[in-house]
């Protein structure tokens, strides 16, 4: 997953969401821990601005 920073608003969805906690703020912006993260899709989904896609 891959976070699209200038669409990134930090509202705070995909991290209210993430079912193994792989998201965090990093400078303001959705930051994806690829080393937690297992593709699920679910901050993708839910992302009301689409700031989230599969890399």
């Amino acid at each position: 997953m891959i976070v699209n920073k200038e669409k990134c608003t930090a509202c705070g969805t995909c991290i209210a969401n993430c079912p193994v906690d792989a998201i965090s703020f990093v400078n303001g912006k959705a930051y994806i821990n690829k080393d937690i993260c297992i593709s699920c899709g679910m901050c993708a989904s839910i992302c009301p601005f689409e700031a989230i896609d599969y890399d």
